[in-house]
């Protein structure tokens, strides 16, 4: 294929000799095995070592200051800044660097972000390795032959994950690792990891700042739907809350599972596919992740039998961070797998998921537009304790709309926008709290049932939750419903199910006040929030 007529010669490249462009998945597994970059596993799927980086690598992500964006974005440690002369550098040694590999293979994927086909960002990524092609081929929306004719990319990211910055300390960087966003060219620059997500995860980044400046909420949260594409509900929550479990329902068919945006016609999903952990997965616990690891799946730093190629799902000597990448319709119940497109009407119920590990919070409450927005910029979950040597209490983890590391935009952008739909849809909103009951993690308390869980789940989307009264919880200012059949009042009500109660009430106010503390870290902006939090 000639470079030319991809008209890559506009970002640089001279003569790229051998591209291959949006190849069949087919083709793809077999470049990937050609080139020694990954093995055979179970049931046709494959396997990639991605090097020293096995996750994200958030301190070495960046945007450029330039005049378009410079107001706008929420600038800290999740977007920190870079001078542009330092972006063209890096941009001109990593072009060099194809230039000089030219004798070498080129993938190029063209795709979209985005299912709904009005506010789909067309995509474009470069990379030097068939696996890395692999993932967005899985991962982003795939084009028909008609889009892909006259494809035109509207942001491009140039993956060299073989180019290192070895000047990094002159230039101020954290690393010789560097993910780099240039809204101002539309062009993102990855070097020095291989690390599939930082791609999938810079896309979200990008829609993030585009959407919202759209009136679109850009959304961290999966989704599903009933089987005639209505009564469609969204599940918020951070890693370790059951988002991916609760959402995944035999009888609601799948949106998506990670990336979603709501618009004036509802919702769409982000993505072509999903990027779940592998860590511990079983097949009888979440069957429908494991029987999508198949031909066309993509594992990462997976441990496996040398001569059987069998998963060891257990093995955690490379990372915790174990993941496959699959498109959708490996999901059966989804709406890609029944030949739809990745999209549905208006939200009729939002559900913020956490895991309170310090077993305060109610297992369910209903929360007001303003609560709405006070929980969505808190993202509270907790970790539990005994995971990490010399942790012996559970610790709170707040990440902004649970979303944090991929917010371009300050939380409240977000915050307002959502109580804007919440309001114009008349859409309920519940805090479900997936974690304990009777006590703290390490206490001895159990963890609440997953059976209590869906069956909570259950009377919101079918409304049944609605005939229950409702008391206020007096530290948390959140209304807990009083009953819900098959539900005992213990699991309802924290406090009654803790024997100590001058213990619960202690705990209730050290939560509380870490909820206050976190919240005053967004500016005075948001102050007008905080009579919807604890009091």
């Amino acid at each position: 294929m000639d470079y030319k007529k991809l008209h890559l010669d506009k970002l640089g490249f001279k003569s790229l000799t051998n591209i291959y462009r949006n190849l069949t998945i087919e083709r793809i597994v077999e470049e990937g095995l050609l080139n020694g970059e990954t093995i055979m596993a179970m049931n046709g799927a494959t396997i990639v070592n991605t090097g020293e980086y096995t996750g994200r690598s958030p301190k070495d992500k960046y945007f450029v200051v330039e005049p378009s964006s410079k107001d706008k974005i929420w600038w800290g440690p999740v977007n920190a800044k870079v001078d542009a002369t330092i972006f063209d550098e890096l941009y001109d040694k990593i072009i060099d660097s194809y230039n000089k590999m030219n004798d070498t293979k080129t993938y190029i994927f063209d795709g979209f972000g985005g299912a709904d086909h009005a506010h789909s960002l067309p995509i474009r990524v470069i990379s030097k390795k068939a696996w890395q092609n692999h993932f967005c081929h899985n991962m982003f929306i795939r084009p028909n032959s008609n889009e892909l004719e006259n494809f035109q990319p509207k942001f491009t990211i140039i993956n060299a994950s073989h180019f290192e910055n070895e000047d990094y300390k002159k230039h101020n960087l954290n690393s010789k690792t560097f993910i780099i966003f240039n809204l101002e060219k539309n062009i993102a620059i990855i070097g020095g990891t291989e690390y599939g997500g930082e791609m999938k995860k810079g896309i979200f980044s990008i829609l993030h700042y585009i959407l919202p400046q759209k009136g679109i909420l850009s959304m961290h949260c999966s989704a599903n739907t009933d089987n005639n594409n209505k009564n469609t509900a969204l599940f918020f929550g951070l890693s370790g809350t059951g988002k991916t479990t609760l959402s995944t329902d035999p009888d609601r068919p799948l949106i998506g599972d990670d990336e979603h945006g709501w618009s004036d016609n509802g919702v769409f999903n982000f993505e072509g596919g999903c990027y779940a952990k592998t860590i511990n997965l079983n097949k009888d616990d979440e069957p429908d992740i494991y029987n999508a690891i198949r031909h066309g799946a993509l594992l990462e730093n997976v441990g496996y039998d040398e001569d059987s190629r069998i998963i060891d799902f257990t093995d955690n000597s490379k990372t915790e961070n174990t993941r496959v990448s699959y498109p959708l319709y490996h999901i059966d119940n989804s709406l890609m797998a029944k030949g739809l497109n990745s999209t549905a009407g208006h939200p009729s119920k939002i559900i913020f998921l956490t895991c309170d590990a310090f077993g305060i919070l109610p297992a369910i409450s209903k929360l007001s537009p303003e609560q709405a927005m006070y929980h969505f910029i808190s993202g509270y979950t907790a970790k539990v304790a005994g995971t990490e040597r010399g942790i012996t209490e559970p610790q709170a983890t707040f990440s902004p709309c649970y979303g944090g590391p991929f917010l371009t935009l300050h939380p409240l952008v977000y915050a307002e926008l959502l109580k804007e739909k919440i309001k114009k849809y008349n859409v309920p909103v519940y805090l479900v709290n997936t974690g304990w009951i009777g006590g703290y993690a390490i206490s001895g308390a159990k963890r609440i049932s997953i059976k209590f869980t869906r069956q909570m789940i259950t009377s919101i989307l079918n409304d049944s939750i609605q005939k229950s009264e409702y008391t206020r919880d007096p530290i948390f200012n959140l209304d807990i419903p009083i009953n819900i059949q098959g539900i005992p009042s213990k699991v309802l009500n924290p406090r009654e199910s803790w024997e100590d109660k001058s213990l619960y009430d202690s705990k209730a106010l050290e939560l509380s006040k870490a909820f206050k503390e976190n919240f005053n870290k967004y500016g005075d902006s948001i102050d007008y929030l905080k009579e919807f939090g604890p009091k």
